[in-house]
């Protein structure tokens, strides 16, 4: 995972370090993920092979795309399922064009779009009382059911600790107190930065 080495407890040892991408790479993830867009309005193919060995490490991540200041399509997964490179173009390509809550993103709206990339660590148990907000995610699930959060989530919304967790067992579909009953709580760190204009 981490190039860093792994500290004494437990959740810490397995999550993104804040600073674990270097400005030069989060320039190349975010050229890449506007790329990605545009090259499948233009019909053209690009290469997914990371260019460097710290790039074809394997993330979840999630692509955020941006208009005017307004949410334009957000997807991403959990679980890594490809290096962080493949994860970025892929996760902007469904933000752009699979996202059931817009329509597809259009070629004259692709060159304004606002990119903001999650990187994430692999989810990991944690007690409820160690949830953090502001550095934590959350992923609940119980009886197939699972409803994730991502980190800065709860800080657009001014929720502490407990609506955090009350709120993502509501985003699976879950009693709002399943995380009190059973329900199974990870935590995981995201690593966030993008092209957003302030």
């Amino acid at each position: 995972m981490s190039p860093h080495p792994p500290s004494s407890t437990g959740l810490e040892s397995n999550v993104a370090s804040a600073n674990e991408f270097s400005p030069d790479e989060r320039t190349l993830l975010l050229r890449l993920a506007h790329d990605a867009i545009l090259s499948l309005l233009e019909h053209r193919e690009i290469s997914l092979d990371a260019p460097t060995p710290h790039l074809t490490e394997p993330r979840g991540g999630f692509a955020s795309l941006y208009l005017d200041g307004q949410l334009r399509g957000c997807v991403g997964y959990v679980l890594p399922k490809s290096s962080v490179y493949r994860t970025v173009a892929e996760t902007a390509r469904a933000a752009a064009f699979e996202d059931p809550r817009f329509p597809p993103v259009t070629l004259s709206e692709a060159s304004d779009l606002e990119i903001e990339l999650s990187i994430l660590s692999q989810p990991r148990p944690i007690a409820a009382d160690a949830v953090e907000i502001g550095r934590h995610g959350l992923l609940i699930s119980l009886h197939g059911s699972r409803g994730l959060l991502l980190p800065q989530v709860p800080i657009e919304h001014h929720w502490d600790r407990e609506t955090f967790l009350q709120q993502t067992c509501r985003k699976a579909g879950l009693p709002l107190d399943a995380w009190q009953k059973g329900a199974k709580v990870e935590a995981f760190t995201a690593e966030i930065f993008g092209d957003i204009k302030s």
